[in-house]
């Protein structure tokens, strides 16, 4: 088919050449109405040459996540294979890749490359420039994105799914608040310090507590950097030094050790424990009366939400709204509530 033809088809049916040659040439990634759209218009021009059948071919998703060995992001990974798997989503063929968080280079590499033989793509990753970038290459390319969990404000994507991060560090921060009622210390601990999620949690918790609990005093943040031996040092270190401890706040791992120092200085059970994601070691504290709240993401409303919106936006077009359609609502469990 010679190329005028083909820019006359395109622009008989409105779309762009590219499109054309995907819907002729059945490469995917078109949505089932611009594909009825390009073979009306090849029809009414008498092609003459096989048409294809309207898309009917899966669309191609992969997701990207972090290889961090957490309870969040495993439970997370199994969530999007048991909805893809799912009656429903027989439209959509599923690609699971794991990239360690501290590699943003390699992430943005494989999104980059994915972006060739996707049509869709979603996409945990921290706020790096270098992810922007890859992002950007995929909307010059038409290929939409859905990041998750970790915010990238300004990144080109069709939308973001998660919660409200710096909302549950102050839903943390009441509570601690409405819980430790007597005068004393409060330890923050806190996962990777250069990862927006969890500056978000701090920064909420401290504007929480600033405005309901002037009784209460921050301690200096214990940054462990989710190594776990870090936080059990820096714990130990802090707790020599904490004798009025009344609460203590961790936003990401490490709860068996925070569990183990507070138990050899005898303060398990009597100070305000509040972290964060229900899963085995935290539902254990909750039952016990050793953690008083666990904030929980809610993994698998990340997955069916990323998973639907980006379902629609292939087959309709529709453009949801950047943060009110995939916003996640937080989960407060405590020993009465547990699922």
């Amino acid at each position: 088919m010679k190329k005028f033809t083909l820019e006359m088809l395109a622009k008989m049916a409105g779309v762009g050449v590219a499109t054309v040659d995907r819907v002729l040439n059945e490469r995917g990634g078109v949505s089932p109405e611009t594909t009825r759209k390009v073979l009306n218009a090849a029809r009414a021009m008498d092609i003459k040459r096989p048409l294809p059948e309207a898309y009917q071919h899966p669309w191609q998703v992969e997701v990207f996540l972090s290889a961090n060995p957490s309870h969040f992001f495993k439970q997370l990974a199994q969530d999007f294979a048991d909805i893809a798997g799912g009656l429903g989503y027989r439209r959509i063929t599923l690609h699971r890749t794991f990239i360690p968080e501290s590699q943003p280079e390699k992430l943005a590499h494989y999104i980059m490359q994915s972006s060739e033989k996707r049509d869709g793509l979603i996409v945990f990753g921290h706020d790096y420039p270098i992810i922007h970038e890859a992002l950007a290459h995929c909307r010059a390319r038409g290929v939409p994105v859905v990041t998750i969990v970790t915010d990238l404000p300004g990144a080109a994507r069709l939308c973001h799914v998660g919660i409200n991060q710096q909302q549950a560090g102050r839903t943390a921060g009441l509570l601690m608040s409405k819980t430790a009622r007597q005068p004393g210390d409060v330890i923050m601990v806190s996962g990777r310090v250069d990862y927006r999620a969890h500056q978000q949690r701090i920064a909420g918790f401290r504007e929480a507590i600033a405005q309901r609990a002037p009784h209460l005093r921050l301690r200096e943040l214990l940054c462990g950097q989710d190594q776990r031996d870090m936080i059990r040092s820096l714990l130990h270190d802090a707790l020599l030094h904490s004798p009025q401890l009344v609460g203590i706040y961790n936003t990401g791992v490490g709860n068996t050790e925070i569990r183990t120092t507070l138990q050899q200085h005898q303060l398990l059970g009597d100070c305000v424990y509040i972290t964060h994601e229900l899963y085995s070691v935290t539902r254990a504290l909750l039952q016990h009366d050793l953690a008083s709240f666990t904030l929980d993401q809610n993994a698998a409303q990340h997955a069916r939400l990323a998973m639907d919106i980006l379902l629609r936006h292939l087959d309709t077009g529709e453009q949801p709204d950047l943060y009110r359609a995939g916003k996640v609502e937080l989960k407060v469990i405590t020993a009465e509530n547990i699922d």
